[in-house]
């Protein structure tokens, strides 16, 4: 039996998605989000970062900055009760990415490989596991790697423009610690 995991999406729904944020000065974090995270980690779930960043493939920003970003990041969480287990990252891109970014890469969503990897590292059991995201990308990654709740945060009916049902619609973060469960199934 697996490790239950809590699959969070950058942009959108750690921070206010304002484009490319590649600076702490442009990073504002999501009201929530560090109540969310201490919630799911006081009940084991390894929390695990799955962003798609293409910003460094298109050469808005270097993986360095990239990195520097995460470091202080994590940092903030860090103070706030709830350690990252990991963050994973695509920056990739398969229209507009330069030189060997532009690709079609596995690990950029709606592909599932940056859940797998995750899944794999930390003995994850996929089904009890959780995803947050604020794109339809997001919950198609989620549901293609087996992830057992995907929750897409955000307003819009993405259903109208993917085909996928296997979600649930939320506006806010407030209500999230109600699908975090004490034991694995």
């Amino acid at each position: 039996m697996g490790k239950k995991a809590l699959f969070l999406d950058r942009d959108g729904v750690i921070n206010v998605n304002y484009g490319y944020v590649h600076k702490i000065e442009d990073f504002e974090f999501i009201d929530g989000i560090f109540d969310l995270a201490r919630a799911a980690v006081a009940k084991n779930y390894v929390i695990c970062i799955v962003t798609n960043q293409a910003g460094i493939g298109r050469g808005y920003y270097s993986e360095a900055d990239f990195h520097s970003l995460t470091d202080w990041m994590c940092e903030q969480f860090r103070m706030e009760g709830a350690v990252i287990g990991k963050v994973y990252y695509s920056p990739y891109h398969p229209i507009y990415g330069l030189g060997k970014y532009k690709k079609n890469h596995n690990s950029r969503k709606p592909q599932p490989g940056m859940f797998l990897q995750a899944i794999n590292e930390f003995n994850i059991d996929a089904d009890c596991s959780i995803l947050i995201g604020d794109k339809a990308t997001d919950i198609q990654a989620g549901v293609a790697a087996g992830v057992g709740t995907n929750i897409y945060l955000g307003e819009a009916d993405i259903s109208q423009h993917v085909s996928i049902d296997h979600y649930t619609r939320i506006s806010s973060l407030a209500g999230v610690k109600s699908f975090l469960k004490d034991e694995v199934r």
